[in-house]
């Protein structure tokens, strides 16, 4: 949302593989810069490898997106980079599927502590560079239709994902004065490295859901650069779900 012409320069967290990946390689193909992060270095130097070729430029930062020392080098990295920072995008999260009455206290740490933690610090680590740019900016949070309807042994993990959706729409409160939008998408199912491991996930998703087959990652990937655009600087706290029309209807996957 910089006023100038300068490209947009965006950080992605958990953007090794899947969704995260393909919405940098989106952003790059439109010209944003793009500071890509994943908790694993290795997927982190690959991921930036592959995507060089693209209209914008693309850096790596390597490191835990829920650690409040890693995503302050995220935002330096950006600002020291490309000089400025546009958007945020909070994609890195976690899921620790579970049994409610099974279910352990270190595993709630654990998912606590990535899907709301790291991303509310993410958020609150961006608008103060915006407001010291004085430039606006967009944050985006990345939520679930598991926020939004019941998912059996899901019942931690969609707790996290509807506090996300409250979180942008509190922050419209707090950060539209100056200027920052802060939105979020609720993915439904969605074909990445990790669903297609489970098996007969796409025959599964396709046959409960309207449009008849899970998302594709560009299809997050759209949403998301819409979302961060100067086309959405008009819309804030509001959270876009991307599900084929599943959470309209909720039929369960027949293991569920």
């Amino acid at each position: 949302m910089l006023t100038n012409k300068k490209p947009p320069v965006i950080i992605v967290t958990g953007a090794g593989i899947g969704i995260g990946y393909e919405i940098c390689r989106t952003l790059l193909e439109e010209g944003y810069h793009v500071v890509l992060n994943d908790i694993s270095e290795d997927l982190t130097e690959q991921a930036v490898f592959s995507l060089q070729d693209k209209k914008g430029q693309c850096v790596g930062q390597a490191g835990d997106a829920s650690d409040m020392q890693a995503i302050q080098r995220l935002v330096t990295k950006a600002v020291t980079t490309f000089g400025y920072l546009s958007a945020v995008i909070a994609n890195a999260g976690i899921t620790v599927y579970g049994d409610f009455l099974q279910y352990k206290r270190e595993d709630l740490q654990q998912i606590l502590q990535t899907n709301i933690i790291g991303s509310f610090f993410l958020a609150q680590a961006a608008a103060k560079q915006f407001i010291d740019q004085q430039s606006g900016g967009s944050i985006l949070l990345m939520s679930s239709v598991t926020g939004h309807q019941a998912h059996r042994n899901l019942v931690a993990y969609g707790m996290t994902k509807a506090a996300l959706e409250m979180l942008a729409k509190g922050l419209v409160i707090e950060l539209s004065p100056y200027a920052i939008t802060v939105n979020a998408i609720a993915p439904g199912a969605t074909l990445t490295e990790r669903t297609t491991q489970f098996p007969d996930y796409e025959k599964i998703w396709s046959g409960i859901t309207p449009l008849g087959r899970p998302a594709y990652t560009a299809d997050i990937a759209a949403a998301a650069k819409f979302l961060i655009s100067k086309e959405a600087k008009h819309i804030t706290g509001q959270t876009l779900v991307i599900d084929g029309g599943w959470t309209a209807v909720s039929p369960s996957p027949p293991s569920s």
